[in-house]
């Protein structure tokens, strides 16, 4: 039988913008007192628009946290209490100027369990319209790339991104 860690103590030593790191001290059973540190996040969503020709919205950004351009789905942060769809629609058409009149939560899933308690929720988008909305002061470049081809990339290792290679996978059997 696995035992529930007890929490002794609890300490926020850093609270930023983005996310908040705590420190808990636990007592394990059998083994003592531990530390455990757990960065504390609203929540991720993430969005796959499929366009009326199986085409899916990528985006290409600079991350500084691997010094390097990736291709990646759109998505952005939670707000404290926001709801993951309506975070879903604005992200979208933040990002990359559609709207969309199905947005369909097709997954949902906790991507660095063992240190964060970040929720990541995937979208699926279809019925695609352009918007006014997209914001210009995001550093992005939005390409239209065929589901296959995406499809192809992923399992090639060429988009290295965790929650985009997720996203297609699952949408294999959904799309085709």
């Amino acid at each position: 039988m696995i035992e529930k860690e007890n929490t002794v103590s609890s300490d926020l030593v850093y609270t930023g913008k983005t996310i908040s790191l705590r420190v808990d001290t636990v007592e394990v059973p059998n083994k003592g007192y531990q530390k455990r540190e757990i960065v504390e996040h609203n929540g991720v969503v993430v969005i796959i628009g499929i366009t009326e020709y199986n085409k899916i919205i990528l985006i290409k950004q600079y991350r500084k946290s691997i010094e390097d351009t990736v291709l990646e789905l759109p998505g952005g942060k939670l707000e404290l209490n926001e709801n993951p769809r309506e975070c879903a629609i604005r992200e979208f058409r933040q990002k990359t100027g559609y709207d969309a009149e199905n947005f369909k939560l097709i997954h949902k899933f906790y991507p660095t369990v063992g240190i964060s308690n970040q929720m990541m929720f995937i979208y699926l988008a279809k019925k695609l319209e352009k918007c006014e909305d997209k914001k210009e002061d995001y550093q992005i470049e939005i390409q239209e790339i065929d589901f296959d081809e995406v499809y192809k990339m992923v399992l090639n290792n060429e988009i290295v991104d965790g929650k985009t290679s997720l996203g297609v996978l699952l949408c294999k059997d959904i799309i085709n």
